[in-house]
């Protein structure tokens, strides 16, 4: 069952999002980007208050992604990314992104802390930030 409200449409939004900022950290890579957007829906909190829905999520602003920025955000998502899109709707977690609201890649080490978020894992070259959970327990489900 789907943690989220989607349409096929936000389907293929969430693919080419998950494309545009992670294709080259591979599959896993795109499912903890897709983890971390599906969170910003879920969480009420925080800088995520008003995001409801994946299209929200997408093109929040200030505060969203920089992919959106980008021409290759706008092409076409493939069947693959889509699949992935659907596991991450569907509820499929990855660690270290499970319980996350952010990530970046830094041109070094992860910084323990970024924007008074924890560090909680890398994957490859992105760096993932959780709340704490008494500051937004809905990412904790």
């Amino acid at each position: 069952m789907a943690v989220v409200k989607h349409t096929d449409a936000e389907v293929a939004l969430l693919a080419r999002l998950m494309r545009a900022e992670a294709e080259g950290e591979g599959d896993l890579g795109m499912l903890m980007v897709g983890n971390t957007g599906i969170n910003r829906v879920i969480a009420s909190c925080l800088d995520f208050p008003n995001i409801r829905t994946i299209t929200d999520m997408v093109y929040q602003s200030p505060g969203g992604f920089e992919a959106t920025q980008k021409g290759y955000f706008y092409q076409r998502a493939r069947e693959s990314e889509k699949r992935l899109a659907r596991r991450v709707i569907q509820g499929e977690r990855q660690h270290p992104a499970t319980n996350t609201l952010w990530f970046f890649m830094p041109e070094g080490e992860c910084p323990e802390q970024w924007y008074d978020q924890w560090n909680v894992g890398r994957f490859k070259s992105h760096c993932f930030y959780a709340p704490d959970y008494a500051d937004c327990p809905e990412v904790y489900r």
